[in-house]
């Protein structure tokens, strides 16, 4: 029976962490047993970060939002609840855009709000 020699398929795997480890600090790039902690250790944070997104951006929509109402006399959660009261189905994301890019159109919003509030 023939030897087998593993000498490319290791090859390629070596070289398959590193590219993953390219652009690294120190050892980290070019050493492989470092790379491969290193790089297990960035696609944890990678797979944990995918979903901090989700919550930090929702976080930064509701404070753009809410320092948007509160220039035209509300808070958000005032703001929040009218906009449920009058049935306005815009989420956070729209809100928040509009209240950056489109502040005439949020101000149009804000009043119909408030005046669910009063009703």
């Amino acid at each position: 029976m023939a030897r087998v020699k593993r000498g490319v398929t290791a090859h390629a795997r070596h070289k398959k962490m590193l590219g993953h480890a390219k652009g690294y600090r120190g050892r980290a790039k070019n050493a492989f047993r470092v790379a491969i902690e290193k790089v297990e250790k960035g696609l944890r944070y990678a797979y944990r970060d995918r979903r901090a997104k989700k919550r930090n951006f929702r976080s930064l929509w509701i404070q753009r939002i809410n320092a948007g109402v509160r220039a035209e006399g509300l808070t958000y959660s005032e703001f929040i609840h009218g906009a449920k009261r009058a049935g306005l189905t815009l989420d956070r994301k729209v809100l928040a855009d509009l209240a950056v890019r489109e502040p005439e159109a949020f101000k149009a919003i804000v009043a119909e709000a408030q005046a669910a509030l009063r009703a």
